[in-house]
């Protein structure tokens, strides 16, 4: 049986990691929207990423016979005024859940919760990643996002990212 605290701490996740997939679906609407296609379609594919994450704590908690805890999911309200605005308001969130990841490691932490530690491990990792994608994105628009013709390729190499689950193993 898991500890209260961190029980509590992962449902609250859960349902952060589906409004991170709602935010990022609507980022990919508001690219879509402004014809940056292959943003648009990056977006999507960090939605499934996100959507995926919830399942894993849904899951996680399900094998260590927690219950499941879905609230309501907030609908995003972060002005989408430009395409640069909008990537830094991405990396403002990841650096956010970030935030989230380390608080539930420090109440697994204090209570000497190896298996979620172990669990959370992955986490942590994949949000250093999220974190350099969403640095490296806004570098890149920085470089490329005034020139229409280097707007267009960076768009056109954005719209060939796909979907891959992740790895943990549970």
């Amino acid at each position: 049986m898991l500890d209260k605290k961190v029980v509590d701490l992962i449902n609250n996740q859960i349902n952060k990691e589906f409004f991170s997939a709602y935010l990022y679906l609507e980022f990919s609407n508001f690219y879509y929207d402004m014809g940056l296609e292959g943003f648009g379609n990056w977006y999507k594919v960090q939605t499934q990423e996100e959507r995926d994450h919830a399942m894993l704590m849904i899951q996680y908690l399900q094998n260590n016979g927690e219950k499941v805890v879905l609230e309501t999911v907030d609908k995003p309200d972060i002005p989408l005024d430009d395409a640069k605005g909008v990537l830094e308001e991405g990396l403002k969130h990841e650096r956010y859940v970030t935030n989230l990841i380390h608080n539930i490691y420090d109440a697994a932490y204090l209570v000497k919760d190896f298996r979620t530690m172990q669990f959370l491990d992955w986490f942590v990792k994949e949000q250093g990643e999220e974190e350099k994608s969403a640095e490296d994105l806004i570098k890149r628009f920085e470089l490329f996002g005034e020139d229409a013709k280097s707007l267009y390729m960076l768009d056109s190499e954005l719209g060939t990212r796909t979907y891959t689950a992740p790895s943990l193993v549970l």
